[in-house]
């Protein structure tokens, strides 16, 4: 069955509220306690809660819309079920109220038209009796209003669900002569429908607690007062107020005259109020906007988290929520570990930003990796390499005179020879056809100061390690000089990007169209592996082939890695 939610009185003085923020929307699931929305009230901006499950099937009043107390707010059931009679009910009875004030209105107006009459006909000893009646009626308020000192202010129970009848003090969070601040915890409040925690709108000092813990009171009971230390308050009685009782007239003109008067002067006294109480609210929000000026993050915290991060001393603005909408739960705060710094530190600074044109290298680097990663789709493959084999067998070419190869040399080689074992890596894909390459050119990925720039060795499988050195250097050498040619830099087949000197341990990287394939190679770490056996360092070397699945398959690709594995493990088999 659908549960009809209006607006709540979430404070003693709230006539209106204002929804500031929905955090759900229609149609959603709702758990209870869920916060269904941000709402503003004379004194603050508080969060409310749903007291039920289901989904949200209607939303009666709107971000940024002010309504007053008990205007539907939200309507909650279950999926699907028809709310036209709970809508329907709703204008219905509106109309019908305002019906009966406009009827009621104009039968006033005849009725004081009569009355008027009448009371020309009263003696000068009825009017003598009236005012005899009003100054005692004043005298009567005026003792009861001036009971509350200047600068006091009286907290009555407030009604924090729309069903909320009475309420049981759970617990007080302080004491008779603590100090207040404004938005301090003041009690725990156990309602109909839940405990929640109750904040002070108010700052000064906890005069008189007027419900003790454990005790049930109505709504508007007297729960606290809060003033200047030292104020006497031993006038302000706990309990509610009374209707006061009409002087009985001797006649019946005499009641009306009274009642008109008395009517009168309750809508002027109402009027006050209201005035007080608008000048007390934007007063409140005066200071409210001047307190959380150091802080412009609003706090969203359970009951129990606010409560434990006072008993610890946890300053919620460091705490960051893990619940719902960023919301501060009890785990936040038993698991919050304190900064070290003895203060916050928030830095300032001057944010600016340099625009450097971008050179017609980088336009041409953004287009070509961009067409390649967005429209072959990639896949990873990698291998960890044992070169302990690959190291010995570099030292001892390297003892020949004049001969210097590096460890990339050798995974170029092994990498030329791997693919004419497994041509399908060598190809490039077409809209009607996949071309395989009869020859092997492997491009090799040169860091310049403006990008990136991809040399071609030309044939790399009929190439020694020296020979492929060689090249290497001549093409990087121009390449960084910006001496090489477009045809230098043309017609690869397969690439390979090398960024161990730099202390990358594994990366991958993005196909170089129209290649298949590219393989990214780490650096050599020296680690604990299993040999034989037993536990030995050894030395490492992590690859990453990056293939486009639509001309290799995975099958095909691990295969080629497992070539390029036995190579490098065993280079004397490059020589066969």
């Amino acid at each position: 069955m659908a549960e009809v939610i209006n607006m709540p009185r979430l404070s003693d003085t709230m006539e209106e509220g204002t929804v500031a923020k929905w955090l759900v929307k229609k149609g959603d699931k709702i758990e209870e306690g869920d916060i269904l929305a941000e709402i503003e009230t004379d004194k603050a901006t508080m969060e409310f809660e749903s007291f039920y499950e289901g989904t949200l099937l209607h939303i009666g009043i709107e971000e940024g819309e002010t309504a007053e107390v008990d205007k539907l707010l939200a309507i909650i059931g279950e999926e699907g079920e028809d709310i036209s009679e709970l809508l329907k009910g709703g204008a219905d009875k509106k109309t019908s109220e305002n019906d009966t004030e406009k009827n009621t209105s104009e039968e006033k107006s005849d009725k004081d038209a009569s009355d008027k009459e009448d009371s020309k006909k009263d003696t000068s000893e009825e009017d003598k009796d009236e005012e005899d009646t009003t100054e005692a009626d004043e005298d009567t308020e005026d003792t009861s209003e001036g009971t509350v000192p200047e600068g006091v202010e009286v907290i009555n129970m407030p009604r924090l669900s729309d069903t909320m009848e009475e309420g049981t003090v759970a617990s007080w969070l302080k004491k008779e002569g603590d100090t207040v601040e404004e938005g301090d915890i003041l009690a725990e409040i156990e309602t109909d429908k839940a405990t929640m925690e109750f904040e002070s709108f108010y700052s000064g000092t906890l005069l008189k607690i007027g419900i003790q813990e454990g005790e049930t009171a109505k709504v508007d009971t007297l729960l606290a007062i809060i003033g200047p230390e030292g104020t006497d308050v031993s006038g302000i009685s706990g309990a509610p107020k009374k209707e006061k009782k009409k002087p009985e007239a001797k006649k019946e003109t005499s009641d009306k005259t009274s009642d008109k008067k008395a009517a009168s002067k309750k809508d002027t006294s109402e009027e006050n109020r209201a005035s007080e109480e608008k000048k007390s609210g934007e007063d409140s929000k005066k200071k409210s906007s001047s307190t959380s000026g150091s802080n412009d993050r609003r706090i969203f915290a359970s009951p129990l988290a606010k409560k434990l991060a006072e008993e610890r001393n946890i300053n919620l603005n460091q705490v960051n929520g893990s619940g719902d909408h960023g919301r501060i739960v009890k785990s936040d705060i038993e698991n919050f570990q304190p900064g070290t710094g003895g203060t916050d530190y928030t830095p300032v600074g001057e944010e600016s930003f340099e625009e450097v044109k971008n050179s017609q290298m980088r336009k041409t680097i953004a287009k070509r990796l961009g067409e390649s990663k967005f429209s072959a789709p990639h896949y990873y493959l990698t291998v960890e390499l044992d070169m302990d084999g690959a190291i010995a067998a570099r030292t001892a070419i390297n003892s020949v005179p004049e001969v210097k190869i590096s460890y990339n040399d050798m995974i170029v080689k092994a990498c030329a020879m791997a693919l004419r074992k497994h041509p399908q890596v060598n190809s490039q894909w077409t809209a009607d056809a996949t071309k395989i390459a009869k020859h092997i050119h492997v491009g090799v990925a040169v860091a310049v100061d403006e990008g990136l720039l991809v040399p071609v060795l030309k044939y790399t499988d009929q190439m020694t390690f020296s020979q492929i050195g060689a090249q290497v250097k001549e093409l990087a050498g121009k390449a960084r000089n910006k001496k090489i040619s477009p045809d230098e830099m043309s017609g690869s087949t397969f690439t390979v990007s090398n960024l161990g000197m730099f202390g990358i341990k594994e990366f991958t990287s993005i196909i170089n169209a129209p290649n298949s394939a590219i393989l990214s190679v780490g650096a050599i770490v020296q680690k604990p592996v299993v040999k034989n056996g037993a536990i030995a360092i050894g030395n490492t070397m992590t690859v990453t082939l990056a293939c486009d699945h639509r001309t290799v398959d995975g099958a095909t690709g691990a295969k080629f890695l497992q070539t390029v594995r036995q190579y490098i493990e065993n280079p004397v088999t490059m020589f066969v």
